[in-house]
């Protein structure tokens, strides 16, 4: 069975221009302005991309945490008494809300945020200064940094019942918490070894806090974030040239991700599925730039992506937070209308994404945008919309689908039936669709 993308242009071009037309797909990059002063950054956005935290400056000069909606704007959220406060997480709903805030003591002090309750003060553990980076999907667990008595850096885990606990290093003396998986139960960061070394770290509650290692060559390695399940974690290491990259982690294996042309990049977020992966890359004159990878399109450039969205001037800086389904992304850049450093809200698949990988930022909306997709890109396009494992594109997955697979069992390429886009039709397609068998029908 042989598949050209002539024969998928001819097949799909009328009906996905039709399609275009009547769904309104365009992406859309939404600047958020400031709370009155002139600076803003964004570090996280809720699934529906509804809500968006940070902290901006206000008039005063002074950083405040903030929750943007559509509707409402920029909404300060206060601080626990002092003039500085700054969120770095969110729940998925939008309706918890972490970062740090000063008292009226001027000590940093981590911070959970609801509109009922206003900003709760987490606590410390012995020390006078803590910092709440990561809040687990349905806002109930809060991970972040925390002094303890002996003025020791420490990752904690925060929970309601449960108040903050201590997880310990890798054997120095201090730790760091970033990122925490949706259900809560896995939790990264960075932590000191015997060795005095800097490592990623991966912590369970039975499996307590374990060592990711580094890429080859250098011995400091860093996260920032994990996926939904805790299986893929992302975050920065040092190569044996010392230059710093963004590395993705999965079984073991810690993959560095590349850079845009220069020498540093860092990762500082990951979709539900760990497969996309944001942050920012040096580019070859060594500018930071926004950056989007996946397995299939490598690291790209944000600017280069988007560049219809940006207005002369300006460009995507730091790319910080990501939806679970990766739609939408945020983080900050140079918004050159108004001569300033905001946050941004970047909307990159309106139009629906089946399969996660973003395929309709191929698409502007003319025939001429539409030429240029592979036959991939073409397949993915179609399964928009159907269920998983529907490789007859009927919107039922059911014996077709299953004799289908079956038939080109085996062959290799850009084929309809390989239903998990590896490029093989194998057992994985054939469980796909037994898993999935009756979706839609």
């Amino acid at each position: 069975m042989c598949y050209t993308q002539n024969r998928f242009n001819a097949l799909l071009s009328a009906c996905v221009l039709s399609l275009i037309a009547t769904t309104g797909w365009s992406q859309s990059l939404t600047w958020l302005g400031t709370l009155g002063g002139d600076y803003s950054e964004a570090w996280g956005v809720s699934a529906d991309g509804a809500v968006v935290v940070g902290f901006a400056f206000n008039a005063a000069g002074q950083r405040r945490a903030f929750r943007w909606t559509a509707s409402g704007g920029m909404q300060d959220l206060g601080t626990l008494g002092g003039d500085w406060s700054a969120a770095f997480g969110v729940s998925a709903d939008g309706a918890v809300v972490v970062g740090r805030a000063s008292n009226t003591a001027w000590q940093w002090r981590a911070f959970r945020w609801t509109a009922a309750g206003g900003m709760q003060d987490l606590g410390t553990l012995g020390g006078d200064w803590s910092a709440a980076f990561g809040v687990s999907a349905d806002g109930s667990v809060v991970v972040g940094l925390v002094y303890d008595a002996d003025w020791r850096k420490r990752a904690f885990r925060w929970t309601a019942a449960g108040g903050m606990q201590d997880l310990g290093t890798l054997g120095g003396n201090q730790s760091w918490a970033n990122g925490v998986s949706a259900d809560g139960s896995v939790v990264v960061g960075g932590s000191y070894n015997a060795a005095r070394q800097w490592r990623v770290f991966r912590w369970t509650a039975s499996g307590g806090m374990q060592d990711l290692g580094t890429l080859p060559g250098y011995d400091m390695s860093y996260a920032s974030d994990v996926s939904a399940d805790g299986s893929v974690v992302v975050g920065w290491a040092e190569n044996a040239a010392e230059q710093r990259r963004a590395f993705r982690w999965q079984n073991g294996v810690m993959q560095d991700l590349g850079t845009l042309g220069g020498d540093r990049s860092y990762a500082y977020a990951v979709s539900a599925d760990g497969a996309v992966v944001v942050g920012w890359a040096q580019n070859a004159a060594e500018q930071r730039r926004a950056f989007r990878w996946t397995a299939s399109r490598g690291m790209e450039d944000l600017n280069t992506t988007y560049a219809s969205l940006l207005t002369n001037g300006s460009y995507l800086r730091w790319a910080t937070a990501i939806s679970p389904d990766g739609r939408y992304i945020v983080g900050w850049g140079y918004n050159a209308v108004t001569g300033r450093d905001e946050a941004f809200l970047l909307d990159t698949c309106p139009g629906g994404d089946a399969d996660k990988d973003c395929i309709c930022d191929d698409l502007a909306g003319t025939e001429a945008d539409l030429e240029g997709m592979t036959v991939r890109d073409w397949l993915d396009l179609a399964r928009i919309g159907l269920p998983s494992g529907d490789a007859s594109f009927d919107g039922c997955v059911d014996d077709a689908d299953l004799l289908a697979v079956l038939f080109v069992f085996g062959q290799t390429g850009d084929l309809p039936e390989d239903v998990n886009d590896d490029g093989v039709v194998d057992d994985a397609d054939l469980l796909q669709v037994l898993f999935n068998f009756g979706s839609g029908c």
